[in-house]
């Protein structure tokens, strides 16, 4: 569990890859909530100075003693739905854009790495001599690729605190008003926990590599090789 555990697994370049990833795809994907609710002319993100690349803004500082000790960690940003422009609607564009940022970090992982084995840049031949520079780069994309792609799928989840459940409610009102419950709201901390330990988050990461390979595999293939 937590940062040396995955220090253990895949050594100090892939700990900082881990450690930078998260880091990165959780205040990206947090100001791109914010993006989107300004788009939706809800200032509140900007009013409460939340529009940083500050990690410790997003995240705060139980959820990187989280991260460093467990390997789980969040972030948030708040906004005031009240205020957007599309009403009930705009919670599809600002609750989405947060998974929609990890997955474009997912697939330009995953597509430079495929770049670099179709040009044969990165050879992946079981005995292949491949620079340590080039290595921990093909690691790192992965390691991007993979935890991009997971807090994507994990995100989109239909149920509430997920992102997911504010897109699902944003397109049907009974979802909307079953969202509101206040009992369905004391809930979602133990939602939480249940998707990460009950092996549903394992899911969500396997269908991510998988996803991901599957393109570094077309994009290796277009551009000149393949994946062995």
């Amino acid at each position: 569990m937590g940062i040396y555990s995955v220090y253990q697994s895949l050594g100090p370049a892939g700990a900082a890859a881990y450690l930078f990833w998260i880091i990165f795809a959780i205040t990206f994907h947090e100001l791109a909530h914010g993006w989107a609710a300004l788009w939706q002319g809800d200032r509140t993100p900007r009013e409460q100075g939340r529009m940083t690349w500050n990690p410790m803004v997003h995240m705060g500082i139980y959820s990187i003693i989280c991260l460093l000790l467990v390997g789980i960690a969040w972030g948030s940003m708040p906004t005031d739905p009240s205020r957007y422009r599309w009403g009930r609607q705009g919670r599809i564009v600002v609750s989405g854009a947060g998974p929609l940022s990890n997955a474009v970090l997912a697939f330009l992982c995953w597509t430079i790495w495929g770049v670099l084995v179709g040009t044969g840049t990165f050879d992946l031949a079981e005995n292949a001599e491949n620079p340590p520079l080039l290595e921990n780069t093909m690691n790192f994309l992965q390691i991007g690729g993979m935890l991009n792609g997971l807090l994507a799928i994990f995100n989109m989840l239909p149920l509430p605190p997920f992102d997911g459940a504010s897109v699902v409610a944003g397109f049907s009102r009974t979802y909307y008003r079953w969202m509101h419950d206040p009992r369905v709201q004391t809930v979602g901390f133990f939602v939480v926990l249940v998707a990460l330990f009950s092996g549903l988050s394992t899911l969500c990461a396997k269908a991510s590599i998988t996803a991901g390979i599957v393109w570094a595999g077309i994009v290796a293939g277009v551009t000149g090789g393949g994946v062995a």
